[in-house]
């Protein structure tokens, strides 16, 4: 496990106040929110980025079928 890395975010008291009376760990929820922001902006920028080959592999499939669709037994 990476070493952490102490930072500071200001953050809603009252969002705070319940996170205590449900006994969550703040710092641990922080660091999985942070997690998943971080993982579906990486995956937002992969579809910009390859958007263009994503396009042309279904106007492929729209126009030809899937390859090897013949062999398919279901």
């Amino acid at each position: 496990m990476a070493p952490k890395t102490p930072v500071s975010v200001s953050v809603d008291p009252r969002l705070v106040k319940q996170a205590g009376d449900l006994k969550l760990d703040v710092s641990k929820a922080a660091e999985n929110g942070l997690t998943r922001a971080v993982q579906a902006e990486r995956e937002r920028l992969w579809r910009l980025e390859n958007a263009a080959a994503i396009e042309a592999a279904n106007t492929f499939v729209a126009e030809n079928g899937l390859p090897f669709d013949r062999h398919r037994q279901f």
